[in-house]
Order: C-alpha cells, then structure tokens, then sequence
C-alpha cells in the first residue's frame, strides 16, 4: 500500500507542474495587462511598474522566477488589490468556499447515495421512476438556471432565505448556494449509484444470500459496499470541484470565495491572482483524487497492483 501511495505521488508532481506551465503562459498570451487602464499610463510609469513587478524581463526568467518563488510558498503580490498579497486575498476566500463546499458534498452524498439505493432496491416502481426522473433533472439543468429558480421561490416568493449578499452572513445565506451546488452531483451520484447497485444485486453471492433468507438490512449492507467503488472513484473530482467554489453560485449570491476572486483576477488580468486560485484548486483536485485513489485501493486491493 505505501508503494501504491508513492506511485500517486509521483504522478502528481509533474502534474501539478504541467498545470502550472500552461496556466502561466497561457494568462500572458490573453490580450490586454494588468496596467493597462481606461487612460493609459504614461510610458514611464509603465516602465516604472513593470520593472517593480518583474514584468519586464523575458518570459521564460518570469516563469522561472516564479516557480522558485512558489517552491518556497510565495504566491506573490496582487496586481490589482496593491496593498495585499495573493496569499491574503486566497486566505479570505477559501474559508467561505470550504464551507460552502464542504455542506453542498455532505448534502450530495446524503442525497445521491440514499435516493439512489432507494430506486435500486425498487427497480421499475414508482419510486424508481420518480428518482430516475429527478436525477437526470438535476443533473441536465444547469446551476445558472437553478440558482435564480431557487431565489425567485424562497427567496422573493416565499420570503423565508436570504437572496445573495454576504454582508454579516448568517447559516441562512447559506441555503440556497448549497442547495444550488448539491443539486447537480445529487442527481449524478443517485443515477451511479442505482446503476452500481443493481449490477452488485445481480452477483451470485448476493442471489445466494437472498435464498438463504438473511435480512434484507444485511443484504443491503454488503451490496452498498460492493457498488461503492464506482461512487468513491469520482468523488475526488466531486469533492474538489464543490470545496474550491463555483463561479457561477458565488457570483450569483454574492459570496466572495474562490470563484469570485478568480473572476476578478482574470478580468483585471491579475497574473499572481489567476495564478495562485489555479495552483490552489489544483491542489485540491489532485490531492482529493489522490484520496480517492487510497479508497479505492482499499476497497479492491487489487487495483494496488493494476496501478
């Protein structure tokens, strides 16, 4: 198992570097710079501004630059906020993205697994239909259409949840962007799940433990834990995607996480800013998957040796 672990390690490193790589480079080929302004600078203090920040030596010495900077846990200052650093401005918005994230992968997994355990042991009924239906609702609509759909009704209709603005934010404010963020991987995990655990009902161990009588709390026991590792491979990339924001909600109800402070560094053209949410987020997508991939370890031992 430690050998397994290392191995994803490995990987993960050039990783990490490839999606540093391009990030960079590809921020600087978008038209426009992080001083250029409705009334252009005079072109000595543009000079000025660009030899403080490093902007005016080659490319390959700024990305060269960077990565030693990095390497050593310095994201840089912001080009935009001049007065605070990256790491500053990335602190103030991962702990609302956390949050956010963390109550929306809670709720989805709720959801997903129980709702989807519920129409595999009901295949054809009712209650499958109703589950399958909802599902592929959740996940076809996107959350841009759900966020307003869900403001409109609890919000302006019903009155009872705060709409946006994140000012003096109380667990009411967040309702609605969790629900908004859950919704989509509720639906995904409910249709994978019904589909893992009907073909796990279907093996011979199983067909065997329901002829034998056992209770069906017990045969359900162990088919949920054969049909998990499906469920566990793409958590990762779930969790990741739910913990580091969404530009969408955050932009809609006005929580200043991570998307929102990625939005405004790319807008400003920001490079640190752009640099340090990619880095940040990447971290957290290769070391959720990395978590994925030990579970996954751990529930099919033999995947220790196929990887």
């Amino acid at each position: 198992m430690i050998g397994f672990v290392l191995r994803r390690l490995l990987q993960a490193v050039p990783t990490l570097l490839a999606v540093v790589t391009v990030s960079f480079f590809l921020i600087r080929l978008a038209p426009g710079g992080p001083f250029d302004l409705e009334r252009p600078l005079a072109p000595a203090a543009m000079a000025a501004l660009q030899e403080t920040y490093g902007l005016d030596q080659p490319l390959a010495v700024q990305y060269l630059r960077y990565l030693g900077a990095l390497a050593s846990g310095d994201f840089g200052p912001s080009f935009s906020f001049r007065d605070r650093g990256v790491a500053e401005l990335l602190g103030h918005g991962l702990p609302v993205s956390m949050t956010v994230g963390g109550l929306a992968l809670g709720l989805a997994l709720a959801l997903g697994i129980g709702l989807g355990a519920g129409a595999a042991f009901r295949p054809g009924r009712l209650l499958d239909r109703v589950i399958g239906l909802g599902a592929g609702l959740g996940v076809a609509v996107p959350t841009f259409v759900v966020a307003p759909l869900l403001q409109i009704v609890f919000g302006l209709g019903l009155g009872w949840l705060p709409v946006g603005s994140w000012e003096g934010g109380t667990p009411a404010h967040l309702v609605l962007p969790v629900l908004t963020l859950a919704l989509p991987q509720a639906g995904l995990l409910a249709r994978l799940t019904r589909a893992s655990l009907r073909e796990t009902l279907a093996l011979p161990h199983i067909r065997t433990q329901r002829a034998m009588g056992l209770p069906r709390l017990r045969i359900a026991r162990h088919a949920l834990r054969g049909a998990l590792l499906p469920i566990v491979a793409i958590l990762g990339s779930t969790a990741a995607a739910l913990l580091t924001g969404s530009v969408v909600v955050e932009t809609l109800f006005g929580l200043p996480g991570l998307g929102r402070t990625f939005v405004d560094g790319a807008l400003n053209r920001d490079y640190t800013l752009v640099m340090g949410t990619v880095v940040l987020v990447g971290v957290f997508v290769i070391g959720l998957n990395l978590v994925a991939d030990i579970l996954c370890a751990l529930l099919d031992p033999r995947l220790r040796i196929a990887r």
